[in-house]
């Protein structure tokens, strides 16, 4: 009898001490969960109203951009998944009705429909929210999908002021980071920065504030600068009033590159939820002081002048426009230009060169091959890299941005090398576009919801270029450039309903492989 009263005494406590750990391991888990939650809270602002100003994106062009090349190019440190294939399973139909009828739908889905109501009242801006394109933002990302990780990366530390650049000790500890290198370690396999990633206000704050150390090159007027931190951007000078119009007669490229556009061009990217173009923000420089006075590079300062006029010129030396017919000129000294924060050098982060399926023949006589032949888009989706992967969707995206640009000479697009064909396609050359064979499913939500009056691309382009510092100078885009965003728009539209009418597999449903990343990040 007492064993077996021993033995249920036994099992009592056995029972109670089991129930007691399950009890602490949930509270464990509870508390846990809420810590992380409370680390991911983001800033409530939408990604679109978050750019930032510097004290704290048919033939009548809307702007040539130029985002170009050199601001991809090199910048150097300081010394010290596999996707669905493009095939009839994977492309998935979008409903062919009305724009209007569609509304519902698309605020659900790209996160308007929470905040609808201030538009009325309040910023359409802010009522704006981006497309799903990368993953969750509170996401941890492992180095696989990074550019480049901390611990592969060279300490810098500086006793001295050498040659105008900052004292500096940089360690691991992100807080020792300048702006510059924050966003390099910020480059993700989707994209260049994270939407409401709050350094991007600091770095613009500093392209458009800090001092400025630097040197030319390009085949247009461009000036490579470095900062006292050790941060390099990519000048583009303005070289014709912002309202300008491109003569219709010129031949695609033969316009000159804008420094507004290159601000617009950045803008627009961020609108249409790409974050593929790097930041760019616009200043009011002194050519005298932080142009002539500082450069090391004596054959740019052998092109000073001063015009009959008495404002201060120089043209550079490059392939294009550098000439005393061409020059660029302060008024007398004061110069507005555009700011493109660079790109992490080559040697770290080398990039892969791609020609454009849909580039032009660069002819006055002949037509390329996609103009002339009717069956060219099915050719390409089954030509590699375009029949795996996103990558032909990631081209057509471009070729959305490029048309509402007016951007004709998209002739090649990078990507990083790191990365394979798994990546987004950099932004670059957006300077001075191809056939639509099919669109993204968020895409095609985002620019339907931008032709919807309560947002409307032109009055949401208005309001997010209204917060860059030159604004404060003069609108960057005049009202005819911001009409034809709107019709340029519905000009996509109308080409993309026309394509669903015909064809069955225009829409590729990104939006179930966007979940489907998340919940596999999640589980990293």
């Amino acid at each position: 009898m007492m064993r077996q009263n021993l033995g249920r005494s036994t099992r009592s406590i056995y029972l109670s001490l089991a129930c007691l750990s399950l009890a602490l391991h949930l509270l464990l888990a509870f508390f846990c969960l809420s810590v992380l939650q409370t680390a991911c809270v983001l800033p409530t602002s939408s990604s679109s109203s978050s750019i930032p100003k510097a004290d704290t994106l048919h033939r009548q062009p809307v702007f040539h951009a130029s985002s170009s090349s050199a601001a991809s190019s090199s910048h150097k440190l300081p010394t010290s998944d596999k996707h669905h294939k493009l095939n009839s399973n994977t492309w998935h139909h979008v409903g062919k009705g009305s724009l209007g009828e569609a509304a519902e739908q698309e605020k659900t889905l790209i996160g308007a429909g929470k905040v609808i109501q201030k538009v009325k009242g309040h910023s359409k801006l802010e009522a704006f929210s981006p497309s799903p394109h990368s993953p969750a933002p509170c996401i941890s990302l492992t180095p696989a999908y990074l550019l480049y990780h901390l611990h592969l990366l060279p300490f810098r530390q500086s006793a001295s002021e050498e040659q105008g650049y900052d004292k500096v000790s940089w360690t691991r500890d992100v807080k020792t980071h300048p702006p510059w290198l924050r966003f390099h370690l910020g480059i993700s396999r989707w994209e260049l920065y994270n939407r409401k990633d709050p350094n991007l206000v600091q770095l613009t704050h500093s392209l458009a504030t800090q001092r400025i150390l630097g040197k030319t090159g390009g085949t247009q007027l461009k000036l490579l600068i470095s900062f006292p931190n050790y941060g390099q951007a990519l000048l583009k000078p303005m070289k014709q009033p912002r309202d300008a119009e491109t003569n219709e007669n010129l031949f695609y490229f033969s316009d000159f590159e804008r420094h507004n556009a290159e601000i617009a061009a950045f803008h627009l990217d961020r609108l249409l939820g790409f974050n593929r173009i790097p930041p760019v923000v616009g200043r009011l420089i002194n050519v005298t002081t932080e142009i002539r006075e500082v450069t090391t590079d004596h054959r740019l300062s052998s092109t000073f002048f001063t015009s009959p006029v008495g404002n201060m010129c120089f043209y550079g030396l490059c392939e294009y426009y550098c000439s005393t017919e061409h020059p660029v000129c302060g008024q007398p000294h004061a110069l507005e230009v555009s700011l493109a924060a660079m790109l992490p050098d080559l040697s770290l982060a080398p990039r892969r060169s791609w020609r454009s399926p849909w580039r032009r023949a660069y002819s006055r006589t002949k037509l390329a091959q996609w103009e002339k032949d009717p069956t060219y888009c099915d050719t390409v989706k089954q030509t590699p890299p375009y029949n795996q992967g996103t990558r032909l969707v990631d081209l057509i995206d471009m070729a959305v941005l490029d048309f509402l640009m007016s951007n004709m000479d998209r002739h090649h697009y990078e990507t990083f090398e790191k990365f394979g064909n798994e990546t987004f396609l950099l932004h670059l050359d957006n300077g001075f576009s191809s056939c639509l064979s099919v669109i993204r499913r968020s895409t095609l939500l985002r620019l339907r919801l931008l032709s919807l009056p309560s947002f409307r691309l032109s009055d949401v382009m208005r309001e997010s270029l209204a917060q860059d510092p030159l604004a404060g100078v003069a609108p960057l885009l005049s009202e005819p450039h911001l009409s034809a965003l709107d019709r340029r728009l519905a000009s996509v539209l109308q080409v993309v309903q026309a394509c669903q009418d015909q064809h069955s597999d225009v829409i590729y449903d990104d939006l179930d492989e966007y979940d489907q990343q998340t919940s596999a990040h999640l589980q990293i």
